[in-house]
């Protein structure tokens, strides 16, 4: 037996080796790239980071003088209400798809498919015209909106497969304890499609966090600019001034919270990919 196994994991060693490289790699570029950001611009250049100590002050100046916190609060604004209203658009929607049986059924899951493959480019002039026209332009409600139902497609197709696994008997069981079809979903359906929803909520935190385009158009003043927009007129404008340490540091407050979120619930976000795959 242990012969076997040996021979399993011998077949299995370039994968290994293949991984670890590019974890070593990965590591190594990210540990270079925080201590660039806690460096002098001259120490970049010399290749001889923190020769002089760390610098805070890269941050400070980012946060005092570039207003980087402004942006930074408005997307923290924008993704977590963003991921909230996406939940309570998709997931009755998700339910409805994966739980009733109803004539065009097939007909709106494939509507729903078909905006996946929309690019964002092709409806965002007819989005502009149509906020425009209800004046709803320059305020973080209309990104948000944009957001939310952009984003619904995929959560209700995510979600779907989550709700059609659930057993009808626990439904079965609220409806003789007094439940309605809308507190026996709420109560009983969604906390058992926790996974689901955790899963789709970690995917939308990424896409809104680090969403460009929308808010390009959408978010062109500064009290509605998310901190990945702003990040373009920050880097160029360290750029200008040759302070490539700062343009390190706003790298990396942009993709903290990007990294916080991998470091904790990325085990949480495979195996909700996996159980939904594998029940829906």
């Amino acid at each position: 037996m242990g012969i076997n196994n040996w021979k399993k994991e011998r077949r299995l060693l370039p994968g290994y080796l293949m991984l670890f490289a590019w974890l070593l790699f990965t590591v190594v570029l990210f540990g270079w790239a925080v201590l660039a950001s806690l460096s002098t611009t001259r120490e970049i250049f010399t290749n001889s980071l923190l020769r002089s100590g760390f610098h805070f002050s890269n941050y400070i100046h980012l946060f005092k003088d570039q207003g980087i916190g402004r942006y930074f609060l408005n997307s923290a604004i924008y993704t977590v209400a963003a991921c909230i209203g996406i939940i309570v658009v998709a997931a009755p929607a998700a339910y409805i798809m994966g739980r009733v049986r109803f004539r065009g059924r097939k007909l709106v899951q494939a509507m729903f498919l078909s905006a996946l493959a929309i690019p964002g480019i092709l409806i965002a002039i007819p989005l502009f015209s149509l906020f425009v026209e209800l004046k709803l332009t320059g305020s973080l409600f209309t990104l948000l909106l944009i957001y939310i139902f952009t984003s619904a497609p995929f959560g209700v197709f995510l979600l779907s497969g989550f709700f059609s696994s659930i057993p009808k008997e626990f439904e079965e069981s609220a409806a003789i304890d007094g439940c309605g079809p809308i507190k026996a979903f709420i109560r009983i359906v969604l906390p058992v499609a926790k996974p689901g929803l955790l899963t789709m909520s970690i995917f939308n935190f990424l896409g809104v966090w680090n969403e460009y385009f929308y808010a390009l158009i959408f978010a062109n003043n500064p009290s509605t600019r998310t901190v990945a927009l702003a990040l373009q007129s920050i880097v160029y404008g360290l750029a200008n001034t040759g302070d490539y340490a700062g343009i390190f540091a706003a790298c990396m407050v942009v993709f903290f919270p990007t990294f916080l979120l991998f470091l904790f619930l990325s085990n949480k976000m495979v195996a909700g990919i996996t159980v939904g795959s594998v029940k829906g």
